[in-house]
């Protein structure tokens, strides 16, 4: 499948163990960055209730959401724990600290 790369900006301008948003017509991107400066894109959207990921608390390769505790992992989207239900994941590359995200098909509108 052929990836449509969208820069998204710099790594720097992602806080370490924070994250930062990215629109698409469709929905809501949060772009990770952890403690190890690894970037990582999920929808933006807990399984459970649709909790604003990107406000959560990252810790290793993992956030927690906001509003019930849900631990989902940054790499695979997938709910952690007891806990059923998994959020689109999407490439990013890192060329010397740009950072581009891989959307197949969409077209990005904004960053946050």
């Amino acid at each position: 499948m052929d990836m449509n790369w969208h820069p998204i900006g710099d790594i720097t301008e992602i806080p370490l163990l924070g994250a930062r948003c990215v629109k698409t017509p469709s929905m809501t991107i949060a772009v990770f960055r952890t403690d190890e400066h690894e970037v990582h894109a999920i929808e933006n959207r807990c399984p459970h209730k649709g909790g604003p990921l990107s406000e959560g608390i990252v810790h290793g390769t993992s956030v927690t959401c906001p509003l019930h505790n849900w631990v989902i992992s940054l790499e695979t989207g997938k709910a952690l724990g007891a806990d059923d239900g998994e959020v689109r994941t999407f490439p990013v590359r890192n060329e010397n600290g740009r950072l581009f995200i891989a959307l197949e098909g969409a077209m990005m509108v904004a960053a946050e």
